[in-house]
């Protein structure tokens, strides 16, 4: 199945078409093969290897756009940012914010819980070097515009990364939305209006290149979800919140 034969049906169908897919064979092979040869401080656990769903809140106002799971993080765990470093950051910064219950991810059933935001990545499966390809991307993309689609909410995009900035504003105009003409550069910080009055903010990654080189900084991160909150109306989030729950089967 590839995910431009089903469309709607909201969040469950669409994390459930996620979890099923097998249309890039080149990541198919990769997730499996991760999780063949975990390393020693994962051995002996049960990867979820299988591409990850996006997870939080279902009323969020905002959706932050990653790249793709990591090989023993979201491979590993079934979860969006779960289980690595890249995570680690994330969450700790989106705990200050206000986003998050906790401020640590470890694994898919600790307890962590969303405000107000939903987390989503560009392509679903792990790719090797970290690098979907254009069509891996193009294959993987209209699950992305069902995620824009499925959330009656949203007022706000924080891409991580220049190739999640520029897959958010095509799956923004695929939802129907309206393009972006001529289309903004990337730049750490950036905030571009969207058609239907959105607003996409854009960051440097949080990877470990990142943020161990200095690239991007606790600070720096902050003062980008500052100006998410702002660009939100400025309250502290009050949407509903979605528990800890279980991938699709």
């Amino acid at each position: 199945m590839t995910p431009r034969r089903r469309a709607g049906g909201g969040l469950p169908a669409l994390d459930r078409d996620v979890v099923a897919c097998r249309a890039c064979p080149r990541l198919v092979r990769w997730r499996e093969e991760a999780a063949g040869r975990a390393p020693r401080r994962y051995s002996g656990e049960t990867y979820w290897a299988r591409p990850v769903p996006g997870f939080g809140d279902p009323e969020a106002g905002l959706l932050v756009v990653g790249l793709a799971p990591a090989a023993h993080g979201g491979n590993r765990t079934g979860r969006v940012f779960t289980g690595d470093s890249s995570g680690d950051f994330l969450f700790a910064a989106l705990h200050r914010a206000g986003f998050a219950s906790q401020a640590l991810s470890r694994e898919r059933d600790d307890g962590l819980s969303l405000r107000d935001c939903r987390i989503a990545a560009a392509a679903r499966c792990a790719p090797p070097d970290n690098r979907p390809s254009p069509a891996e991307f193009d294959r993987c993309r209209p699950f992305l515009v069902r995620e824009i689609a499925a959330l009656p909410r949203l007022s706000v995009l924080l891409a991580l990364g220049e190739l999640a900035y520029g897959q958010t504003l095509r799956a923004w105009a695929e939802a129907g939305r309206g393009a972006v003409a001529p289309r903004p550069s990337f730049a750490h910080g950036a905030r571009v209006l969207l058609p239907g009055g959105a607003t996409l903010v854009a960051s440097y990654h949080v990877s470990r290149q990142n943020t161990n080189t200095g690239r991007l900084t606790t600070a720096m991160f902050d003062a980008v979800l500052r100006d998410v909150r702002a660009a939100m109306g400025g309250a502290r989030p009050g949407g509903r919140s979605a528990g800890p729950r279980r991938g699709p089967a």
